[in-house]
């Protein structure tokens, strides 16, 4: 299986002695890339119009200003420095040991700057969103999209494919739609009538990976199988993939 999530815009700097080495992220294929787009991002964080280039306003400068040195900014796993909503849901330093392992091998985090890494990768707190168009690379979400799918095809070639990102971040990875399922949430109401829900959806996001790497449910292939193992601890709707969109696995909130 494979469960994709967007970043975290908030991640918090770690006071380490690491620094980040391409050469060790997970997906090697995509390091001549993730070059490339770091030196751009220090040529245009360290531009007169950095800010509104990046499409951040002026409290985020010295993050932004952080850019520009990110060959030497101290450097931690991913599951440390990623802080959002889902990464706090997922709790990745609580889960016991074989979980851990499950996650690393199973969850991949799409990135602007990074383009896919691991929980288990070692990278610096950065500025950049998918929605950028970054100096002379332009698009992001365009430039990723013509390097991550023959990389992660080929890595998770033929396995379930667990959706949990948000738009910007599905345009930079487009997935094989006949193995995907895109996770929404809904809300019910008063009257039983239904709200999708946006900013807590991360929450739940985060959770429901949090419970298929805990309950061992990576290794699960057939749809099928995967929906009935939900259905006994969530209240979930399903609707499948057709000839040009993902399955949608709905999870319900009362």
């Amino acid at each position: 299986m494979l469960i994709l999530f967007p970043p975290s815009e908030g991640k918090t700097a770690q006071n380490t002695d690491r620094t980040v080495d391409l050469a060790d992220l997970s997906f090697p294929e995509l390091t001549q890339s993730r070059e490339e787009l770091m030196q751009q991002l220090q040529i245009v964080s360290d531009s007169e119009d950095a800010l509104a280039q990046l499409k951040v306003g002026a409290s985020l400068a010295q993050e932004v200003e952080r850019n520009t040195r990110l060959w030497r900014e101290p450097a931690a796993q991913a599951s440390e420095v990623y802080s959002g909503v889902l990464f706090e849901a997922f709790n990745f330093s609580s889960l016991d040991e074989q979980a851990q392992e499950r996650a690393i091998n199973s969850v991949v985090i799409i990135s602007a700057l990074w383009g896919a890494v691991r929980f288990s990768d070692v990278i610096p707190a950065y500025r950049l969103s998918m929605g950028v168009k970054l100096g002379e690379i332009g698009d992001l979400a365009k430039y990723w999209k013509g390097e991550l799918p023959t990389v992660l095809n080929r890595h998770y070639d033929g396995e379930l494919v667990i959706d949990c990102r948000s738009a910007a971040y599905v345009k930079a990875y487009p997935t094989p739609v006949e193995r995907t399922l895109s996770v929404r949430v809904e809300k019910v109401l008063e009257g039983n009538e239904r709200k999708v829900v946006s900013h807590m959806a991360k929450h739940y996001r985060g959770e429901l990976g949090r419970y298929l790497v805990q309950k061992g449910l990576t290794e699960i292939n057939v749809l099928d199988e995967l929906i009935n193992e939900l259905s006994k601890d969530w209240e979930i709707e399903f609707s499948p993939a057709t000839a040009k969109s993902a399955g949608i696995l709905t999870l319900v909130v009362r």
